[in-house]
């Protein structure tokens, strides 16, 4: 998330940190072109739409704006939180997300920290597979750092951010089927399986460290 860091109103697409077709054959091109360019970019439209008549909050970062939305005026409340967060989300999403060439496993204090929470990187892998296989409708599973500075697999719905719920978050998978249908079709198990071979582990052990700074 460091390109977006510091950045306001008006909010702009982040371009992907990788070729379309850099996930092939696990996640298509076209599914990645339609979800960047038109999903989010909707989201972020849609955002700077609610904000543009509110100069008060343009220097609000997309953090600050779904970390405090109880102080986002209430005529704008929904639409930030639904389309702030679905910019924060996609971009998690996407930033974390390798060619499945450079993809590895976790290693150091995160596998540390996924072994003595779960018992062991397979058992973390089927927790998490069966939450995300029980979100009802669309959302997100995630691997965050919870207020207890202890690693938890959460779910949420639609394009709630964890933010408000003090959880930093390590890896998140986008579960919209948006996110899977034209090659998955309706199977979430076979998309989430595919997912995980291309989940940037480095980017996660970045992300760990960070939470477990701030906690």
């Amino acid at each position: 998330m460091e390109g977006r860091m510091n950045q306001h109103y008006p909010f702009e697409l982040v371009p992907l940190p990788y070729a379309y077709n850099a996930l092939e054959p696990y996640i298509d091109e076209l599914t990645m072109r339609l979800h960047h360019d038109k999903h989010l970019q909707t989201y972020v439209n849609n955002l700077n739409a609610a904000l543009e008549s509110y100069p008060e909050l343009h220097n609000w970062t997309i953090e600050q704006l779904l970390y405090y939305s109880e102080r986002v005026p209430e005529k704008i409340r929904t639409a930030v939180i639904n389309n702030g967060g679905g910019v924060y989300n996609h971009e998690f999403y996407f930033a974390n997300l390798a060619p499945a060439a450079k993809n590895s496993a976790p290693r150091g204090n995160l596998l540390a920290a996924i072994s003595a929470q779960f018992g062991s990187l397979d058992a973390f892998k089927a927790a998490f597979k069966a939450q995300a296989l029980a979100v009802f409708g669309s959302g997100y599973a995630w691997l965050v750092v919870n207020k207890d500075g202890k690693l938890e697999i959460i779910t949420t719905k639609n394009q709630d951010s964890v933010l408000p719920l003090c959880a930093c978050p390590v890896l998140g998978i986008d579960v919209w089927e948006h996110a899977y249908y034209l090659k998955h079709y309706n199977v979430r198990a076979d998309y989430i399986d595919d997912w995980f071979k291309v989940l940037n582990w480095q980017s996660a052990e970045q992300n760990f460290e960070k939470c477990v700074r701030v906690r």
